[in-house]
């Protein structure tokens, strides 16, 4: 057993070397606490997605998690302080400026039938939870805005929320 911690923590120290070197970034998940932010999962995402795809060996299509990891960046570029939330359902990203919540977005690359339920429900969640009162759904093409539980969520083709 000691052999397998030893080798967590090697994997861990690799990982924080990635992240000084600006190769990958790591947002944690929401909470007050920052021992639990520690202990909890945290999203890695890449500062360069050309690097990805090259050493990537994924045979199917990442384009979800490549226009997530974008949104990302725009977002880092703008907030020092980015989470994602999760309780019952969850939420891609909330940003804060100076303690307060800014934005809470979802990034969704097609909106259907089968994914609508679960991307309002975690945005829904996120915004009753920090007390605000409309988030962001950003996706590839798509143009719509909903109105669910009060809260006004507004749907962006990521061209348009990138500019």
């Amino acid at each position: 057993m000691q052999g397998r911690t030893c080798c967590c923590l090697t994997i861990m120290e690799y990982l924080s070397y990635l992240e000084d070197s600006h190769l990958l970034h790591f947002v944690p998940k929401f909470d007050y606490s920052q021992r639990k932010q520690l202990v909890n999962p945290r999203k890695v995402y890449a500062i360069d997605t050309g690097l990805v795809n090259v050493n990537s060996a994924s045979f199917t299509d990442d384009s979800g998690r490549l226009l997530e990891n974008m949104v990302y960046l725009h977002l880092r570029r703008q907030y020092k302080d980015i989470f994602y939330f999760s309780g019952k359902g969850e939420c891609d990203f909330v940003a804060f400026h100076k303690g307060n919540m800014q934005v809470a977005i979802q990034v969704c690359y097609h909106l259907n039938a089968d994914n609508l339920d679960r991307e309002l429900n975690g945005m829904v969640e996120a915004l009753d939870f920090f007390n605000c009162a409309e988030g962001l759904l950003v996706t590839h093409a798509q143009r719509d805005e909903f109105e669910k539980a009060g809260k006004r969520i507004t749907v962006l083709p990521a061209h348009e929320y990138l500019i």
